[in-house]
């Protein structure tokens, strides 16, 4: 693993989250410009307010955790891997992964072919492992194979590394609304955590996934009516993109140059390692996974669901070849110094009225499935990791079912504490996002070894867990700053 992100420190670009509110620009300003006006506005108001209501509407299907948790194993592997998408996919994806290509090129695509690496991997390995009997966690897998101990380590590792970087996510789509409906940063944390958290505590993973989906179809479609507007723009379509695109189109690059920023190599054997250990071992994915009908459904939706990236990834990256096209077009109006910026700045600033409210909703859409999510994997994780086994193991279906709901509650306010708290203090932004990515060395490697070889054994697998982040945590601020950076890019 050690390698696995020496390769992200040297060859990955960086997304940090401190950026977010400069990448949306001055909010006063450029909304002013663009004449965001009420059409807009109501857009928005109205996507929040149904993708709350469709999500209550699943309240009825809730009887026991393992509906609640597990969706009873009913939906259908379609869903399955949508919600995969929607899940890894966040706003900062949206914003930030066309200035990629506006710098540079398509080689983005090589860590993306990475992730399909792993996906394999984990299919192979890691999924056989987790339908050995019914679980409502990835952690459970370590007491079957180690102990009680270390599945507790590993779960409260998860708990707090997804609770720091969801509580700065709230806080980065917060931004996006207070800037939209005039809000105060406060207020729209509430606003946004608590009709998020209304559908998540009366639907349960159903609703989760459900709403997954359709706000996966809202922000894809944001953006592919966002390539067409541009296209608009530009003289000649497609033809006058592809006249200035010169290397743009660059998919591979094999060069063994440890600086070069995306390289065939960096990108699939970095990807892999990253892919495995988000997808494989982190509780936010598992659950999707556990959620399947059977071990191949399951196999099928996580596939399914890189390939689906793969085109996602495609379309954002060329929106950025067009933008460039398109200021080579328009030597009058600069492209914005920060490149985070570019694609933001163009939707509010030649987006129509009502389609910048249709952009801004997707942003908010891809948001609102992270948060979701998250809530859900937090409560069932402290449920069955923690509160049935120490405090009420003998729980009737009911009392697990409450006990459940105000879980989620528990979590939706300690993301509201921390997305507060992170208005002022930096330093809980970037240790949030970094805590939540180095940590998957350690967590990918106990799993390995539980699953890989019978020798190892729970005291020993917990001394090199406990190593292993000593190490990370010993080391040079470079390291932790890219896993950090790589970790924010891919959405998790």
């Amino acid at each position: 693993m050690d390698f696995g992100l020496r390769i992200a420190d040297g060859g990955f670009k960086s997304l940090p989250i401190r950026n977010l509110q400069s990448a949306i620009g001055n909010p006063q300003s450029e909304i002013e410009m663009a004449g965001f006006n009420w059409i807009d506005g109501l857009i928005v108001i109205v996507y929040l307010i149904a993708i709350t209501l469709f999500g209550v509407r699943f309240r009825k299907k809730q009887q026991s955790i393992h509906t609640y948790f597990l969706g009873g194993k009913s939906i259908p592997t379609w869903a399955l891997s949508l919600s995969i998408v929607a899940t890894e996919t966040s706003t900062l994806t949206i914003i930030g992964t066309p200035g990629i290509a506006f710098d540079g090129d398509l080689s983005f695509l090589q860590l993306v072919m990475g992730y399909m690496v792993g996906r394999v991997f984990i299919c192979l390995v890691l999924i056989p492992a987790y339908f050995k009997g019914e679980m409502y966690t990835a952690y459970e897998l370590m007491q079957r194979r180690f102990g009680s101990q270390i599945k507790h380590a590993t779960a409260a590792m998860f708990l707090i590394t997804r609770g720091l970087a969801e509580g700065v996510r709230v806080l980065a789509i917060a931004t996006v609304v207070s800037i939209v409906l005039g809000t105060g940063e406060i207020a729209s944390i509430l606003l946004i955590s608590c009709l998020t958290l209304i559908y998540t505590f009366e639907g349960g993973l159903t609703a989760v996934i459900w709403t997954d989906v359709v706000q996966l179809f809202i922000y894809i479609s944001g953006a592919v009516l966002g390539f067409f507007i541009i296209l608009g723009y530009i003289p000649g379509g497609w033809n006058g993109v592809l006249a200035n695109a010169g290397h743009k189109f660059t998919l591979l690059n094999f060069s063994t140059d440890y600086r070069v920023p995306y390289t065939f190599w960096a990108g699939v054997i970095g990807g892999a390692f990253l892919n495995t250990a988000s997808h494989g071992v982190d509780q936010l994915i598992v659950q999707r996974l556990l959620a399947a009908k059977s071990e191949n459904g399951s196999k099928v939706a996580l596939i399914s669901s890189g390939l689906v990236i793969f085109l996602q990834f495609t379309l954002f990256l060329v929106i950025g070849v067009m933008l460039f096209s398109y200021y080579l077009y328009h030597p009058g109006e600069p492209a914005p110094a920060v490149r985070d910026r570019i694609f933001p700045t163009f939707i509010v600033q030649h987006f129509p009225h009502g389609f910048s409210g249709l952009m801004i909703a997707a942003i908010l859409a891809a948001a609102m499935s992270n948060l979701s999510s998250s809530l859900n994997s937090l409560a069932s994780t402290t449920l069955m990791d923690f509160y049935l086994p120490f405090i009420k193991d003998d729980a009737t279906s009911a009392q697990q079912l409450r006990m459940s709901r105000w879980m989620t509650v528990f979590w939706g306010i300690i993301l509201v504490f921390l997305a507060i708290l992170s208005r002022g203090i930096k330093s809980v932004l970037e240790t949030g996002l970094t805590i939540a990515s180095i940590t998957y060395g350690s967590m990918l490697g106990v799993f390995l070894l539980g699953v890989l070889t019978r020798r190892a054994n729970e005291k020993g697998s917990i001394v090199g867990m406990a190593v292993g982040l000593a190490h990370f945590a010993a080391g040079p601020q470079a390291r932790w700053q890219g896993a950090s950076d790589e970790h924010t890019r891919c959405g998790m």
